[in-house]
Formats: structure tokens, sequence, C-alpha cells
């Protein structure tokens, strides 16, 4: 019987290379992939860091953080050590330069409100009587406003909340400085005694305070073009008094009304 003759082999690579070069050419991929994430272009690195020191005065010498921490994570990790940074890096005349700045702010601010008052006193004494405005009104200032302090007698009744009549010219001028400064500030800010009140309208000097703010506030409103934005008015009752409440004569004073007209350059500060 004659012997059987083997079958040739299939042409081309076994079956099993195929899938193993493939296994290879992922392992390459995937350890190339690893090379480049741990390889960092120094010159690169060292342009980004130059860049962010001259733009944020952070970084010093390719610093990635100011001492142990990351520099921007929650964003609140580092900031308790950033005085102490920029003092060691030589920035102290910065500092003293933005003191410098401050003080010439301040002074400037108080030049102005010192401006701001002769011009009211001179406004007042034109058109309102001058014994009339010396006893219901009181004006002083600081850097940052000028204060004008109207009588409580003169504009209420004990115990009312309601304007008198006889007050109306004195407002009506205090409401045409107020329209002059109309894009400032204005707080109108009601002040009693401390002697307690209870009645059917007031169960307390907090609210007799707030009430009279309120009406000089409705006053203004009705009477000027103010922009009800930037007038704020508040009741502070008998709690910041400006004379001894245990005298008659320093009740009266406590019992006021206090308008503040702020200064452009305290309302630049804001």
């Amino acid at each position: 019987m004659a012997k059987r003759k083997e079958d040739p082999p299939p042409a081309g690579s076994p079956a099993w290379m195929a899938t193993f070069s493939d296994l290879m050419n992922l392992l390459l991929c995937f350890f190339v992939l690893l090379f480049s994430m741990s390889t960092v272009d120094a010159k690169k690195f060292e342009a980004v860091a130059a860049s962010f020191s001259q733009t944020f005065s952070i970084f010093d010498g390719g610093a990635t953080a100011i001492g142990d921490g990351i520099l921007i994570s929650n964003g609140v990790s580092q900031l308790n050590e950033l005085d102490q940074y920029i003092n060691s890096t030589g920035k102290s005349a910065d500092t003293e330069t933005q003191h410098d700045l401050l003080e010439e702010f301040k002074e400037a601010s108080a030049k102005e409100a010192e401006a701001m008052v002769e011009k009211i006193e001179e406004a007042l004494k034109e058109d309102v009587n001058e014994q009339e405005y010396e006893q219901a009104i009181d004006i002083d200032f600081t850097s940052q406003y000028v204060s004008l302090t109207l009588n409580g007698a003169f504009l209420f009744d004990s115990g009312s909340a309601d304007l008198k009549e006889e007050a109306y010219p004195v407002l009506d001028k205090v409401g045409q400085l107020l329209t002059r400064y109309a894009t400032s500030t204005v707080e109108i800010d009601g002040h009693t005694d401390n002697v307690p009140i209870h009645n059917s309208k007031f169960e307390s000097n907090d609210a007799l305070s707030s009430f009279r703010a309120l009406s000089v506030f409705k006053y203004f409103m009705q009477t000027t073009p103010l922009d009800p934005a930037n007038v704020r008015h508040a009741g502070c009752g008998e709690y910041q008094p400006i004379a001894d409440n245990s005298t008659p004569e320093g009740r009266a004073k406590n019992r006021r009304v206090e308008i503040r007209i702020f200064t452009e350059l305290a309302n630049f500060g804001q």
C-alpha cells in the first residue's frame, strides 16, 4: 500500500504570530506614551515659568509653589504665606508705595470734603435765614463725608415722625444741596434719646428713629430728582448718642437726623 502524502502547510505566517505582533505594537505604544509623559522640555518649562514670574511675580527661578503645598488647588492653600513670600522677595518698596498712595488718597478726600463744607455753608446762608440755619443744622466733615445734623425738635413734634411745616424751607435747601451731589451716596440716619417710648404708633425708640429717617427720605424723594438707589435711610435708636442723656440739653442734641454726603473719592474707594 502506498504511503499517504502529507498536505502542504498553509501559505503565509501562522495565525498566532499576527496576534502576537498586535500585542507587541500595543505594548510599544503604551511605553512610548509613558515615556513622553515623564519627559519635560526644560526650555519650554523655563519659558512658562518666566512668563508667570513677569506677570504675577509668583514664581522665582522656576519654582512651582510658595513654600510647601500646591499654589493653585482649592484657592486658599497658600494665601496665608503670600505676604511673607512677597516680603522675602524684596517687595517692601511696593508696600511703601501703596502706603504713600493711601495717604495721598486720604489727604485728597479730606480736601474735597472740606471744599464741600464751604460750598454747603455758603449755599445754606444764601437762601435760609442765618439764625434759623444755625439753630437747625450743624455741619461737620471727615475725609469720607460731609455730615449735616438736623435738630430733631426742629423737624418733629415729641413722639411724632411727621415733619413740621416750618422745617420745609430748610429741608428744601438741603434737598437742593443733595441734588448738586446726586452721584454721591447719601445716608439718612434717625436718632433718639434714651427715654423709653411706647404708644399706638411706635413701640420703641428704634421704630421712632426709623420712621423719622423714612419721613426725611420720602420728603426728598418727593421734592428732588435724587435717585433712590443712591440714598440710604436707617434708624439708629438711642445707641449712638452725641451728648449726655442725663440732662435735658443732652437729650435734645441726641434727638436728631444725620445726613451724610459721601465725597466722590470715598465713593471711588468703595
